[in-house]
This record gives structure tokens, sequence and C-alpha cells, in this order.
């Protein structure tokens, strides 16, 4: 059976996970960016240590980025760090790539190109235009047991509704539940 060119290509490509930690309201923070109702343990640390192991690539937007330099991570060491902005210029750290094309196009070369997963961190805008240019391949989180009410959404409206399908589904000891979905491909 003859696979067609495309679907051989797909096949090769990295695998791209867009995931983080959200309240059960779908919040990824307050309005302030505080993130001071996250609950992290050491099944948690064990979990991120295992996924940092299969990336080598982290992708983010400019919101999350100035967030996590504000709470003194910035960069993640031992990976190439890509930051979406349209209005940002320069960013200080050299471990840091400014992007300013589309992301969606940017991300697919960087999946064609050999190496390990790419991880998309944060929510909002950079997930909105990934998941409507179909690049996402897996979703991950880790669900809070905390209703924040009106805060920084996870996601933001899309044009069209994204399937998933549950590849994991883990009760944290912390209350915590920790999901992973395979997107569906239209």
């Amino acid at each position: 059976m003859a696979f067609r060119n495309d679907l051989v290509q797909e096949m090769k490509m990295r695998k791209v996970t867009f995931g983080g930690a959200n309240s059960l309201d779908n919040f990824i923070a307050r309005t302030n960016d505080d993130v001071g109702w996250l609950r992290w343990n050491k099944e948690v640390t064990a979990i991120s240590t295992k996924f940092w192991k299969t990336i080598d690539t982290v992708v983010m937007g400019r919101k999350t980025y100035e967030v996590s330099v504000k709470l003194g991570a910035g960069a993640h060491p031992g990976v190439k760090n890509y930051v979406f902005s349209r209005t940002l210029k320069e960013i200080d750290d050299k471990r840091v790539e400014l992007v300013s094309v589309n992301a969606a196009e940017f991300i697919t070369e960087v999946k064609r190109k050999p190496g390990k997963g790419i991880c998309g961190m944060g929510g909002g805008l950079l997930a909105r235009s990934l998941f409507e240019a179909n690049v996402i391949d897996e979703v991950g989180f880790n669900i809070h047991p905390v209703l924040l009410g009106s805060c920084i959404p996870l996601f933001h409206e899309m044009s069209r509704q994204i399937d998933l399908e549950l590849l994991e589904c883990k009760r944290l000891s912390n209350g915590c539940v920790m999901v992973r979905y395979r997107v569906k491909k239209v």
C-alpha cells in the first residue's frame, strides 16, 4: 500500500505538545499574573522532569515569557527557546530567539527539522493560532482544584471546534488531575 508523500512527511515530523497548569474554570493566572494558587509537589516535579526529557524546543508568546521573567525563570535551560511577538523588538536574554513571523508557519518549519518534541507553553493567543493552523499534536494539563473566577483564560475563542482523544488521565496526590490528549487532525 502506497502512502501519500504528505502523510509520510507528517509521520516523520516532531510532535508539538501544548500544555501547562490551569484552574478548573480554565484560567492560567489571576489578572495580575499571580500563579500562587498552583499546587506543586514531588509528583508534579517527577512528571515534568520526565516530559522535559522528550523535548528540545519551547515556544511561548510574549505575555507568557514576560510572566516567566517576572517569576525569575525566563528562558528554559537545555532547550531552544522561541518567543513570539509582534511588538517586542529585542530580548536581552541570548538564550531566547525572538520571532516576529507567523507562529504556525515558523513552528511547522521547526517540526520538519530533526530533533525531539516541541513544547508550547502558556495560553491564549499563541495557542489559538496554533490550534487553528492544525500545528498542535497533543495537549497536556495539570488541572488544579480551584475556581479562580474572572482571570486570564487558558483558551480564547476559536473559529472551529478542536476534537481531542484522551490518552491519559491521572489523579495526583495534591488533588490535581493531569490529563493528556491527542489532537484529532482535520
